[in-house]
């Protein structure tokens, strides 16, 4: 791969790709060039201020987002039963993505839960133990209902 860019911040000439052998920014960039050989330019060794690179790391996602900083609510919401709905719609809990949702699954289970991710077949996010926020994964067949504050 080939950053065109780079030469408009390092005054690097274009055409010259032996200085493009390594990756950017470390401290070994340039260990094999002689300081002559670039004619007099000495070659950074962190980006310019302002010029970070804005790689994220690997398995990062851009709609990763971590649990809430504060707990949620301390009064739990009315449910309100949908009859004859087998499962919960992805389409109906968008609405509660980023935001503190009450949920009620088959089974009695009730608990404030923060979701980040709405798949097809499930959602994902943190729960609340009475004391702190855990990472969870919950099946949208489990959930009776639902309701976001």
């Amino acid at each position: 791969m080939y950053p065109s860019h780079l030469h408009l911040y390092y005054n690097i000439p274009f055409g010259q790709d032996s200085y493009l052998s390594a990756a950017p920014f470390q401290t070994d960039y340039y260990s094999n060039f002689d300081p002559r050989q670039l004619g007099g330019f000495q070659p950074p060794t962190a980006p310019p201020p302002g010029h970070a690179p804005t790689v994220p790391p690997p398995g990062h996602h851009d709609d990763e987002v971590g649990p809430p900083t504060a707990p949620p609510p301390s009064v739990v919401p009315q449910q309100q039963v949908q009859a004859g709905v087998s499962a919960v719609d992805p389409g109906s809990m968008i609405r509660c993505l980023h935001r503190n949702t009450y949920v009620w699954l088959r089974g009695f289970q009730q608990f404030w839960f923060y979701p980040t991710f709405i798949g097809r077949h499930s959602v994902s996010g943190y729960r609340w133990t009475g004391n702190r926020w855990v990472n969870q994964g919950i099946s949208l067949r489990q959930i009776q209902s639902f309701t976001c504050v």
